[in-house]
């Protein structure tokens, strides 16, 4: 067996098992909870999740999506968390390598997920998880810069921060919609997109002003909608989660460009 093949089953493990923490921390940390205590359990029956039923996929599997106490079902979102993580997982590998870059990038993709199943749920970028990832994800890109002695990355890193900041907030600014937590978050998807490259970088721009332009004229058409602000509100759950659509993109963007960025990658 391969070393590739080797390092993609074990990141893909990792990714399963880092997915069944977010699928905690996408619950709980939207309603203030601790994603430490109370053990996983039942929402209805409170009962304790057994070690054998909380293996990541599997454990779905074996209980056929269903309470092994009360037989409440439970969502197939949880395994598909968990088998997007393990997924992303093992394309960033493969596209890193074992690199100083690739906790990075591994951190990168646990943020998205995160991020985007909330906003998915809630319409909101969740604050508590955004503004220290920030910090996280700085620290994180440092770290290869000094190894390989790039400091150019880490200013390239920061042009693109600032860039995606004022294409969201200028476009943004048309429905007021966006704070501090949003600014963050693009904050931090820059970061990384600028770090890889000027291709990167450009791309993502590109993708975040058309994103964040439909939303403006999504949101724009909601609050002159005639229906009172019942309909509006009902218009403002149905939008495309801005949030979400902007992780996916940063996401697609360094998985294709990682390879034209100057990194080492597995052959």
């Amino acid at each position: 067996m391969s070393f590739v093949v080797v390092l993609a089953i074990a990141a893909g493990v990792l990714g399963l098992a880092v997915g069944s923490f977010l699928n905690v921390v996408i619950h709980r940390v939207p309603r203030g909870e601790s994603v430490v205590s109370p053990p996983s359990h039942c929402p209805r029956c409170h009962s304790r999740i057994r070690s054998r039923h909380n293996v990541p996929v599997f454990g779905w599997l074996v209980l056929r999506g269903r309470c092994f106490d009360c037989e409440l079902p439970i969502s197939a979102r949880y395994p598909l968390v968990e088998a997007a993580t393990g997924a992303l997982f093992v394309a960033v590998t493969l596209c890193f390598g074992v690199t100083a870059t690739l906790p990075a990038y591994l951190y990168l993709a646990t943020v998205v997920v995160t991020v985007a199943m909330i906003d998915v749920d809630l319409r909101r970028v969740p604050s508590a998880v955004v503004r220290p990832s920030l910090i996280v994800a700085a620290v994180l890109l440092a770290t290869p810069a000094v190894v390989d002695g790039d400091w150019w990355r880490i200013a390239r890193g920061l042009v693109g921060g600032a860039a995606l900041v004022a294409v969201v907030f200028g476009i943004g600014a048309v429905t007021q919609r966006l704070d501090a937590s949003a600014g963050a978050l693009v904050a931090m998807l820059g970061l990384y997109l600028g770090w890889l490259s000027w291709t990167a970088l450009l791309l993502g721009v590109l993708a975040t002003a058309a994103l964040s332009g439909a939303d403006a004229a999504a949101g724009a058409s909601s609050e002159a909608d005639p229906g009172g602000p019942v309909a509006v509100a009902v218009a403002c759950r149905t939008r495309v989660p801005l949030a979400a659509c902007l992780c996916a993109a940063t996401i697609v963007v360094v998985l294709s460009t990682a390879s034209a960025s100057g990194l080492p990658a597995l052959r």
